[in-house]
């Protein structure tokens, strides 16, 4: 099909390769289309699994794949590793910095989301968050200097701050990450420090909310909070942290010394609505048309974590990797058909299998609507839709074996400290 640039195949140009954006570019593999994937990395990431790279469960590769390997067979798809800086929805550019435009005929912005500080972003410094994998390995760095540094320390209140560990939400991220940060101090260092005791470490998960878990229903929000607790974790509810630096936080009016906090209590969209220049709700997601095109622009798709969408019971579509995928394989039907001359697909429907979240060591929580499944059985399905949701073969293989080792010895066998600040 030609189009007004000189007869060459339309080209459809993918803002990030993200689960959205690369479900979109290999749905299109058959397509009468050019594919451009434009990502300011080099790798796909699996962020669900980000957590167990931060607490030395799995090193970064293991949940990472390039991807010109992923889409090194898919003939009418190109990659660019560049940012994006802007998109002329009018002259059809995604404006990309050293000044680079790259034109397009369709777009799929996929481009996610980041942490959300809710106005305090001077936090960032001493509360990172999990998006990247540079998250994750500066908090790994931060969680296992804490230990060294309290084995070195002479002085009783430093030592007691430094084995004080804060992780700021109660939604996954958090109550994954509260029950990974102890199940390090409670078994994977348990017997390998002569001055201090890690078991005796705290970990404290603060939210601001009324419970655990808003996503899930409340009975499995209230297990989930049993079982942080029978894992050592201290879980404080209803109570907003009100100030974050780097010697600890406050909250409920108290001062909390802790010197390693994580911060997992908000995220917000990409600027894509300010590119588009359209309407976004509050998290600064796009609010898009029933068929995931942005306002005013047929031509453009927004799909995953930087789209505002609602499911068939009027609820916002979860920020979740299935959800991702879906949107962004329809994106891609809707494109097919147009070029193809035929009917596109109705209305995007999000298809919801389930919800899960791990705790720790046998211990999780599944919904599925139908039914609720807690314990070890809710865990080995958490493990196993996770291995799935891998993009390649390699990955679920060393991670299927990496999970299976550290279940039998107790073990974490990524704990390096790496980075300028490894110097005790």
């Amino acid at each position: 099909m030609a189009t007004e640039r000189g007869g060459a195949l339309p080209r459809v140009v993918i803002l990030g390769a993200g689960f959205g954006g690369l479900s979109a570019a290999k749905a299109l593999r058959n397509a009468p289309c050019d594919v451009v994937v434009i990502d300011r990395r080099n790798y796909h990431l699996f962020q669900p699994l980000l957590y167990q790279v931060a607490t030395a469960a799995l090193s970064p590769a293991e949940i990472a794949s390039p991807i010109r390997s992923i889409l090194s067979r898919q003939k009418n798809a190109r990659v660019l590793m560049a940012r994006v800086t802007g998109v002329d929805a009018q002259r059809k550019l995604v404006n990309l910095e050293r000044g680079r435009d790259e034109p397009f005929d369709y777009l799929i912005v996929a481009t996610g989301a980041r942490h959300a500080y809710f106005g305090h972003d001077d936090w960032a410094k001493s509360a990172p968050g999990l998006k990247k994998i540079e998250d994750a390995t500066d908090i790994r760095r931060r969680i296992l200097l804490a230990f060294e540094r309290a084995e070195t320390t002479d002085d009783a209140d430093e030592r007691k701050a430094l084995l004080t560990f804060v992780v700021i939400g109660g939604g996954a991220t958090g109550v994954e990450m509260a029950g990974a940060i102890a199940e390090v101090a409670h078994w994977a260092l348990a017997d390998e420090f002569r001055v201090i005791d890690p078991t005796q470490a705290r970990v404290i998960l603060v939210e601001a909310g009324p419970r655990l878990l808003p996503a899930f229903p409340a009975d499995l929000a209230e297990h989930a909070r049993k079982a942080l607790e029978k894992l050592g974790v201290e879980v404080h509810l209803g109570r907003a942290v009100e100030h974050c630096d780097d010697n600890g936080i406050v909250y409920g009016g108290e001062r909390l010394a802790a010197r390693t906090i994580v911060w997992g209590a908000g995220v917000q969209a990409s600027p894509a609505a300010k590119w588009l220049d359209v309407d976004k709700d509050r998290a600064g997601r796009v609010v898009v048309a029933k068929d995931l095109t942005a306002p005013g622009h047929a031509e453009i798709f927004v799909v995953g974590d930087t789209a505002a969408v609602l499911d068939g019971k009027g609820q916002p579509v979860p920020g979740i990797a299935p959800a991702a995928k879906q949107m962004g394989a329809y994106a891609a039907r809707v494109i097919f058909a147009r070029l193809a001359g035929s009917e596109p697909p109705g209305p995007f429907r999000y298809r919801h299998a389930g919800s899960l979240a791990t705790i720790g060591r046998s211990a999780a929580i599944a919904d599925f609507g139908w039914l609720k499944v807690t314990g070890w059985l809710a865990w080995w399905l958490w493990g196993i839709a996770h291995i799935y949701f891998l993009i390649d073969f390699r990955s679920r293989f060393i991670v299927a074996m990496q999970w299976f080792w550290s279940y039998l010895t107790f073990r974490r066998g990524a704990r390096l400290i790496t980075g300028t600040e490894a110097d005790v």
